[in-house]
């Protein structure tokens, strides 16, 4: 089992910045990892996911203003998020997928262990 621990959430103003952190710990190994969030009233949706080797793939509306990296040696997956809009509210989650050779394009499909959330609030 993995088990993700997200950090980093807060309260910003519209166009500021915040950087959220999950760290990753268990006994099986994770590949991919990623970040997906739920606003309020509304279905959680994919918004970043990154290889063990550095391949990345976004959602659309993200790209440009989030980035997403990693540190194997330490387990640990970033977001860093820019010009942060109202919209963007919502609680961030961890994901993390145990299996291989998944392509990067079906990574928004291939999760396996998720962590609890941290929430993002974008003050306009």
């Amino acid at each position: 089992q993995v088990q993700l621990v997200e950090s980093g959430g807060g309260l910003v103003q519209a166009g500021g910045s915040l950087r959220l952190s999950c760290v990753a710990s268990g006994r099986t190994s994770v590949y991919a990892m990623g970040w997906f969030r739920q606003a309020p009233g509304k279905e959680r949706e994919f918004v970043a996911a990154i290889s063990r080797s550095g391949l990345t793939t976004y959602y659309s509306p993200v790209k440009g203003r989030f980035a997403i990296s990693r540190d194997n040696p330490k387990s640990t997956v970033y977001l860093q998020m820019n010009s942060l809009k109202p919209e963007d509210t919502a609680v961030y989650y961890c994901a993390a997928s145990g299996r291989v050779g998944i392509p990067v394009d079906q990574y928004s499909r291939a999760m396996d262990y998720w962590g609890g959330g941290t929430l993002v609030t974008v003050s306009s």
